[in-house]
């Protein structure tokens, strides 16, 4: 499932294809609101929270969509379409006036709804360390809430902090030198919060440096961890581990760490 730092480089790519612009033509093919002409609104912005991508049009509406695991955004120039076997997954079309296309692909989640109301779709989300409204304190109170959850289990918490995924659940916890199962009430939670914010802040902003948390960009060595069961540790030499199961996550993703950098005791 694509992360936070994935939707907010995604809005930056429809930014650049449709803010500003007066959509000519398109719909909306998937969700409650399918048959939905779009032609004649313009698209005033795209902005994000954790893994939700929000589009404003000046009718007063927004367009809220989440890739989850099927879902993307491609944007066509001029005179260009998408491939016709990918045609019959399109959710989301919508012509600019400058020719370009968007096209929503595969979107589990399509939801038309009034501006003034996008409280119903992401008010239940933590802070996003990635919104200019980012509460590092408020993170930490919800972290702590439940002093007793494994730490891995409540970074993956989008109610606690919004746009931690997988991936930087497991990256984060090995830079921490956390197992991932220990007490999260027993850590550093300013700290942890500190480290994961500062990771994806840079995951989505430093050019060359998307999801990288070694600083290694070679195949096989951006990441610490995940991804690397029965590998050596990049640190120590190691083998990591795997766990098929996060303990309190009903997506059951699996967890990975370096028995040595990240000792149970």
């Amino acid at each position: 499932m694509p992360e936070g730092d994935s939707v907010f480089r995604l809005a930056d790519r429809l930014r650049a294809g449709l803010d500003g612009a007066r959509l000519t033509g398109g719909e909306l093919r998937g969700g409650r609101a399918a048959g939905t002409r779009l032609a004649g609104v313009t698209v005033l912005g795209h902005e994000t929270h954790g893994k939700h991508l929000l589009t404003r049009f000046d009718s007063g509406d927004t367009l809220h969509t989440h890739l989850r695991l099927t879902g993307s955004w491609t944007v066509t120039g001029p005179g260009r379409r998408l491939p016709r076997r990918i045609e019959p997954d399109v959710r989301v079309r919508m012509l600019t006036e400058r020719g370009t296309t968007a096209w929503g692909v595969g979107l589990p989640v399509v939801e038309l709804l009034p501006t003034r109301e996008e409280h119903r779709v992401i008010g239940h989300l933590g802070p996003d360390p990635l919104r200019p409204d980012w509460d590092a304190a408020e993170a930490e109170r919800r972290l702590t809430a439940d002093p007793d959850r494994p730490v891995v289990a409540a970074l993956l918490d989008q109610l606690l902090v919004a746009g931690l995924g997988n991936l930087w659940a497991n990256e984060v916890c090995f830079l921490r030198g956390l197992y991932p199962w220990r007490r999260v009430g027993s850590t550093d939670v300013a700290a942890l919060i500190a480290t994961a914010a500062t990771a994806l802040h840079a995951s989505a902003t430093v050019p060359g440096l998307f999801q990288t948390t070694t600083g290694v960009t070679r195949r096989g060595e951006r990441h610490w961890v995940a991804g690397r069961a029965h590998r050596p540790c990049l640190r120590c030499g190691t083998l990591v581990r795997v766990r098929a199961e996060v303990t309190g996550d009903p997506d059951q993703r699996r967890t990975w760490w370096c028995p040595r950098c990240q000792p149970e005791a």
